[in-house]
């Protein structure tokens, strides 16, 4: 009808209504930049936790002498904790008071973890049921390629559908985990003759950097204690391990522990690329660091094979080490930067470009040898939007390092090797240092804190949430073929 104006519905108004609450605007802007761009808004929540957990640092009660934490350090220390990276500017054994250590407990727990996930598995517990857009959240947390591509088909790790099975599976197992490998070290420590109370706080604590891939000690002296104890330092090892192989793999063991063949080409894939790399690494330390007095030189055969496995194992991006890195030959350093920059699985509490990455480029390789047209890997073959997605991650990875290994050396004028090990290290969010890093100034500080949070973001999120819009192309040019090699 023409001429007739409705009256206004009492009890609603509109989103630009001047009259609703700051706290409701506010909330519906976030509302909004989630259905728009969930990568703008996984990197939204992520960085509003590094600004929260920099505020409580900075508190006079988070520092054991009762003193404000300068910025730099509560900066850095927030990234470092968030982003489950290890690397640190102070002593985190000494410098932080119970609740700073509590505070540093937490966040590791919700970095490794994920941020959306953790808000699904939260709106699970509260609801009892999972939404499509919380399936969406979480399944984008899981598999960067869903944030890349939108809907992918379903021929992956998890399907959409299993997502429930595998949040429960992410909290379950994270707690199931700790708490088992916690409960294995307390015995070990008292008969070391650790008091009790000291035993039951450090081996939680341990088992948490274990699991989380973070890496750090409640001791000043770190590992130096355990170094010769193989029960604990193999407890290490096996939180690590587990940690850095990804949830949805551990989501397919737990599903189908004794039957391979149904597990899916990622799972396949990540578990041989990883053991690969972890036996690759231990003969390279063995056959470069035997003759190192300062390292394994001055140790029987024995106990080389173990350390050389330990530090191999640590690479993955679990920070931990028994040694000074620093005293490593710089051929050591350089295998070792490889295989940070490699780092764990994907979906997992580890870092770097993730083992699924390197596996993908090194088919791609063997099938340009052998003149084939597609990847194909157990039987199955692999799309080639997976391959430019890999070569994109490698190179905006190689990209942040050496921007961040360039500025760092022009303020520091520090050498080359330790240099890029920091910033490798950064982005891997593996935790190893030479010791340069609490040595750097409160600007580089600052380079590296940037470093560690586009390394746990993630080269394919950061991508997309900095693109203007996510269009389809309807139609495709000319082709023309430019020579490479």
């Amino acid at each position: 009808m023409t001429g007739v104006t409705r009256a206004p519905v009492a009890g609603r108004r509109r989103p630009s209504d001047p009259g609703r609450s700051p706290w409701r605007r506010l909330s519906d802007a976030i509302d909004d930049i989630g259905r728009k761009s969930p990568a703008r808004f996984a990197i939204l929540i992520f960085t509003g936790l590094i600004v929260v957990f920099t505020l409580l640092f900075s508190l006079p009660i988070s520092s054991a002498d009762r003193t404000i934490t300068p910025l730099a350090d509560s900066v850095f220390t927030a990234v470092s904790v968030i982003c489950v990276t290890g690397l640190a500017t102070v002593d985190m054994a000494t410098h932080w008071s119970v609740f700073g250590h509590v505070v540093i407990f937490v966040g590791v727990q919700i970095g490794a973890i994920g941020v959306l996930t953790l808000a699904s598995i939260m709106g699970l517990v509260v609801s009892r049921k999972l939404g499509l857009r919380a399936r969406l959240m979480a399944a984008g947390d899981q598999n960067p390629l869903r944030v890349h591509a939108g809907p992918v088909p379903e021929g992956q790790a998890v399907r959409l559908g299993e997502i429930g099975g595998l949040l429960t599976t992410v909290a379950l197992s994270s707690f199931v985990i700790q708490l088992a490998i916690a409960l294995l070290m307390i015995p070990r420590m008292l008969i070391d003759g650790i008091p009790v109370d000291d035993a039951v706080l450090d081996s939680f604590y341990y088992s948490a950097m274990a699991f989380t891939n973070t890496g750090f000690t409640p001791n000043a002296e770190g590992l130096a204690a355990f170094e010769n104890d193989y029960w604990f330092l193999s407890l290490i090892m096996v939180g690590v391990f587990l940690g850095s192989i990804g949830f949805p793999v551990i989501y397919a063991l737990a599903r189908n522990p004794r039957n391979p063949r149904r597990w899916s080409v990622h799972v396949k894939l990540t578990l041989l690329t990883t053991a690969i790399l972890i036996v690759f690494g231990m003969v390279l330390y063995i056959i470069l660091e035997f003759d190192n007095p300062k390292t394994f030189g001055g140790i029987e055969a024995g106990p080389t094979v173990f350390q050389s496995l330990f530090l191999s194992m640590m690479t993955r991006s679990g920070g931990f080490s028994t040694i000074q890195i620093s005293d490593l030959n710089g051929s050591s350093l350089l295998v070792t930067d490889m295989l940070m920059f490699i780092g764990g699985g994907s979906a997992s509490t580890a870092g770097g470009i993730k083992v699924t990455t390197l596996a993908v480029l090194f088919l791609a390789a063997f099938a340009e040898a052998r003149g084939q047209r597609s990847m194909e890997a157990f039987g199955r073959r692999i799309p080639s939007d997976v391959l430019r997605l890999a070569v994109s991650v490698v190179l905006w990875g190689a990209t942040i390092v050496a921007v961040s290994s360039i500025l760092i050396m022009h303020i520091t004028k520090e050498p080359l090797d330790h240099v890029l090990f920091e910033s490798i290290s950064a982005f891997a969010t593996s935790g190893l240092s030479t010791g340069l890093t609490e040595r750097l100034p409160d600007s580089a500080k600052y380079i590296l804190a940037v470093t560690m949070w586009m390394g746990r973001v993630g080269t394919v999120t950061l991508s997309v949430a900095l693109a203007a819009s996510q269009r389809r192309q309807l139609f495709t040019r000319a082709e023309e073929r430019p020579i490479v090699g």
